[in-house]
C-alpha cells in the first residue's frame, strides 16, 4: 500500500495552520526585528519594481498565473537555501512574501482573506520604509 498524497481540505487546513501563525508571529514579533522587516521590504519592493508597481498588493493584483507560478518555485528554492545555510531572517522574509502570494488564491475563506490584507498591510508598510530610507541614501 502507498501513501496518498494529502486531499486538497487537508492541504488547505495545513496552509490555514501555518499561515495563521506567520500572522500572528509577524504581527507579534517581526514588526520588533528591523532587519527581518528590512528583507521583507526590500524583496517586495524589488518584485513590485519588475511588475511596475507601487507596492506588493498592486504587484499581486497584476500578477500572471505564470509569474505566480514561477515565483512560488523560486521562493521554494530560495527559502530552502537560506534555511539551510541558516540565514533565517532572509528564509524568513520569503515565507511571508509566499503566504501572501498563496493566500490570494484562496479568498473564498473570509478567515484567509482578512489575514491576506493584513499581511499585506504589514508587507506593504516595510516596502514603503525600504523605499524612503532607499531614497533618503540617494541624498
Amino acid at each position: 500500500m502507498t501513501a496518498q498524497a494529502p486531499d486538497t481540505a487537508t492541504r488547505n487546513a495545513e496552509f490555514k495552520q501555518r499561515f495563521a501563525a506567520v500572522l500572528a508571529d509577524i504581527q507579534q514579533t517581526g514588526g520588533q526585528d528591523g532587519e527581518s522587516m528590512a528583507l521583507i521590504g526590500s524583496l517586495a519592493a524589488e518584485l513590485s519594481a519588475n511588475l511596475q508597481q507601487p507596492n506588493w498588493s498592486s504587484a499581486k493584483s497584476v500578477m500572471s498565473r505564470q509569474t505566480y507560478n514561477d515565483l512560488l518555485k523560486i521562493f521554494e528554492q530560495r527559502g530552502n537555501e537560506h534555511h539551510s545555510a541558516g540565514r533565517d531572517r532572509h528564509a524568513y522574509a520569503i515565507q511571508a512574501l509566499a503566504m501572501s502570494l498563496v493566500a490570494s488564491t484562496m479568498r473564498a475563506d473570509p478567515q484567509l482573506a482578512q489575514g491576506e490584507k493584513m499581511l499585506d498591510a504589514v508587507i506593504d508598510r516595510s516596502v514603503a520604509v525600504f523605499q524612503t530610507q532607499a531614497l533618503k541614501s540617494r541624498h
